[in-house]
């Protein structure tokens, strides 16, 4: 199959399928004589793999390491039980900073419990009180940037905002 019906199949965008051939997740693939390349079931049961661990948060760095023992059957699991005991960590952790934001979201909700006119607003007037102050202890509070620390091999990457990971 073509690309795009790879893309249509799993449910995922064509580019992300480039992005993970480039990222060494999807194996090459062999190429028509007009230089298409040619997909098959192997890929479409890989790509649904990734797609399914991105879908738990889990970084490319971490499918990486499920996919090595994916693809060495014989060998012991006991690094990929650590690697998702470290995730379920992380995904805690992230827990316990969103219940912090959905506190203090709440609380800044308590600002302005009926609507008036804007230059009045509760929420508007602390919101821009806090950002008088950058650098301040509520400064960004709570905010969740994402699940994980940055791992060595990421230190060098310049932090981004979304889920490029």
């Amino acid at each position: 199959m073509k690309i795009g019906e790879l893309a249509n199949l799993t449910q995922t965008q064509v580019e992300t399928i480039r992005y993970y051939e480039r990222e060494g997740l999807l194996p090459e693939t062999a190429r028509t004589g007009g230089n298409y390349r040619i997909y098959g079931d192997a890929h479409a049961a890989r790509l649904s793999f990734i797609r399914h661990c991105r879908g738990l948060d889990m970084t490319l760095d971490e499918i990486r390491i499920l996919l090595h023992f994916k693809d060495a059957p014989s060998e012991n699991c006991g690094e990929v039980n650590a690697l998702l005991d470290e995730h379920i960590g992380h995904v805690a952790e992230r827990i316990r900073e969103l219940r912090t934001l959905e506190k203090q979201l709440k609380s800044l909700r308590e600002l302005c419990r009926e609507t008036q006119d804007a230059g009045h607003c509760g929420i508007l007037n602390e919101l821009t009180e806090i950002a008088r102050h950058p650098g301040g202890l509520r400064d960004h509070a709570g905010h969740v940037h994402g699940a994980h620390k940055r791992t060595a091999s990421r230190k060098a990457m310049p932090e981004t905002t979304g889920h490029a990971r």
